[in-house]
């Protein structure tokens, strides 16, 4: 069966960042506005340093001309005392913003999660097939991570600095113009170097991010399929392979590390040289008496150079930091991206109106009721006049000149006719890529059909409802998956209201009671990883008990019996001719010794139905079918 090829990753989008905040502001928009203020009182409580020094330096040399201690020290201690109060309140910020943000981020993060995983839940099929399972995974961990990076650290760094820096500056001139012109050509050599070496620093990091998602999805086929990596003894070449992934992993996380590694190096000495460079500059000025030009009138003296000196590695400290929150961004960004790609995709498409209800016939009439009576009906409302009519449930299923392909330009069935009457099995034969399993898959509409009709009980599927269609037809697959609880759950889940005794009641009819109330715990023996701890005829023996106790009108058989030995398979096959009683059943088998008793034998090759008839018919017309029954009893 032909699938369609990997989608290529898709370029960053626009508007990421925007979109992010966006969302987090819709949801949090109280918290947010707390952590701001929060914010600016931490940042002033940060800036009053140079404001006091250069307040008590002033005093300092009022002193010193004559005044004494006494002329001050009540002065300085009320200036002591007010900047010990900003500081307790600056901490009190810090502690509060700190917590509130943990809470606000692990939150969001829970509800994006939530908001993923919605949105896969009504993805179709097709993008599974189309995505590496590991690579869907990566959504969850690493690229859920790099959000809770941006929200708890990066976004309060950048506003808290973002605000110092602009007190700085309003300090900075208010002191002395001409000093803060030699801080701003120190700024102006901050950016180049940010933009220079944070630009290429951001490039890796969005190549990190597609690595850690292939790593993560070779991982996971690996580990999905290390029984046969070992029974081919492929160990080597799976090392092989698993060091190419990495090292192109190792090579984008060194690059994007290394050019964030010596941002940090370079913004240090450029500050170190700066600071140096005020302490020349003020010097200088102070020794020629130079006039200064300040918001505050006051003379260029040390009472001045001193605070600045204290300012400008402040100042250079806090751009430092907001170059260094970049590289965290660029990485939040591409998770984002990655992010909004998932919850972008357009979901499954379903335009049903027809729904499926408990029904009961009251004078030879079908009308809808609350109770489960075992007999349903399609509840079909027409617009036209606005009345609704009832059609039993009774399983006809017919497929007129149906085309279809997983790609357009490349059909897998072609001018598919065939119909299935209540009560009768069907079974479908033909080599692997014959197009079987796509039949069924489209009858539970897992794909839309490219032409033609597939009508159920007289109705074209496309005006069920989905979820009611795939409601009336059960499905026990040659791949078996069972999910993580216990046994009884696992039955369960064919129908999650089914009390202990319909489930065990299924079991028996599966015949795998018997295996069942063997085990260490019975039904409440637990399953883990796709129940390994069971084998693989028991495993497809729960999962036809799951079918079972969903009691469906329609069931699809995909090779139920494939894994399952000969003395198992004749009890199931008794179990299962129970469960196909007065049913329409589908049967794929490449047994042809599963299929003999069916009604009509549909032989397919190269997607279209070369033979159909029954076992009988079919071996007096001495075809294909003939051909593979008299030639083996296997198809493969």
């Amino acid at each position: 069966m032909s699938k369609p090829q990997m989608n290529k990753r898709p370029p960053m989008k626009k508007g990421v960042l925007k979109r992010l905040l966006g969302m987090l502001f819709r949801e949090y928009r109280t918290q947010l506005l707390v952590v701001v203020v929060c914010v600016a009182l931490v940042a002033i409580a940060s800036t009053i340093a140079s404001i006091f020094m250069n307040k008590f330096l002033l005093l300092m040399e009022e002193a010193l001309k004559g005044g004494g201690w006494e002329s001050i020290s009540a002065e300085v201690l009320k200036n002591l005392l007010v900047m010990l109060i900003i500081y307790g309140i600056g901490w009190i910020a810090s502690f509060l913003y700190t917590r509130l943000m943990a809470i606000v981020t692990q939150s969001f993060l829970n509800q994006t999660r939530q908001r993923m995983f919605s949105a896969m839940e009504i993805l179709p099929l097709r993008y599974f097939d189309t995505h590496p399972h590991g690579d869907i995974m990566s959504y969850y961990t690493n690229d859920i991570d790099t959000l809770r990076e941006l929200i708890s650290r990066s976004l309060p760094q950048i506003l808290n600095s973002g605000l110092i820096l602009i007190l700085l500056v309003y300090n900075m001139i208010r002191l002395s113009v001409w000093m803060a012109l030699v801080i701003a050509v120190g700024v102006v050599g901050m950016i180049f170097v940010t933009k220079t070496v944070g630009g290429n620093s951001a490039k890796f990091f969005l190549k990190q991010q597609k690595s850690i998602a292939k790593a993560e999805g070779f991982i996971e086929e690996m580990m999905h399929g290390q029984k046969v990596v070992k029974v081919f003894c492929h160990e080597k070449t799976s090392e092989k392979d698993f060091d190419e992934v990495n090292e192109q992993l190792c090579g984008d996380a060194t690059n994007a590390n290394r050019f964030a590694n010596i941002l940090m190096p370079i913004m240090g000495n450029i500050g170190n040289i700066l600071y140096v460079l005020i302490a020349f500059v003020g010097g200088l000025l102070v020794m020629l008496g130079a006039p200064n030009l300040s918001l505050s009138g006051q003379a260029m003296t040390f009472a001045v150079v001193l605070p600045f000196l204290g300012m400008a590695r402040q100042f250079t400290n806090n751009v430092s930091q907001v170059s260094q929150q970049m590289n965290a961004i660029v990485m939040a960004m591409a998770g984002a991206n990655r992010i909004f790609e998932l919850l972008d995709q357009e979901p499954e498409v379903d335009e049903g109106y027809v729904t499926l209800v408990n029904a009961k016939e009251v004078d030879g009439e079908i009308v809808e009721c609350e109770e489960r009576t075992g007999t349903w009906a399609w509840k079909h409302p027409h617009s036209a006049d606005g009345s609704v009519t009832y059609t039993k449930l009774m399983g006809d299923v017919r497929i007129e000149n149906m085309d279809f392909g997983y790609v357009p330009e490349k059909l897998v069935l072609r001018d598919i006719t065939l119909y299935a009457e209540p009560g009768q099995k069907v079974a479908f034969v033909g080599a692997t890529g014959a197009g079987k399993t796509t039949i069924t898959n489209l009858i539970n509409r897992f794909y839309d059909i490219d032409d033609g009709k597939i009508r159920y009980d007289g109705i074209n599927i496309n005006k069920i409802k989905k979820a009611d269609l795939r409601r009336s037809l059960g499905v026990v697959l040659q791949d078996t998956n069972l999910f993580t609880g216990t046994v009884m759950d696992n039955i369960r889940y064919g129908k999650l209201d089914a009390t202990d005794e319909e489930c065990i009641e299924a079991a028996k009819l599966a015949h795998a009671d018997d295996f069942i109330t063997r085990l260490p715990d019975g039904y409440n023996t637990m399953l883990t990883a796709n129940g390994a701890n069971l084998s693989q005829g028991q495993r497809q023996l729960i999962s036809i008990a799951r079918a079972a106790v969903a009691d469906p009108p329609v069931m699809i058989l995909d090779e139920a019996t494939s894994s399952i030995d000969t003395r198992t398979e004749s009890l199931v096959q008794k179990g299962m001719d129970a469960l196909m009683k007065g049913r329409t059943v589908f049967v794929i088998a490449h047994r042809l010794s599963t299929v003999r008793n069916s009604d009509v034998i549909m032989v397919l090759e190269r997607g279209r139905i070369i033979e159909r008839g029954s076992h009988e018919k079919l071996i007096e017309e001495k075809g294909k079918y003939y051909q593979l029954y008299t030639g083996a009893f296997e198809l493969e």
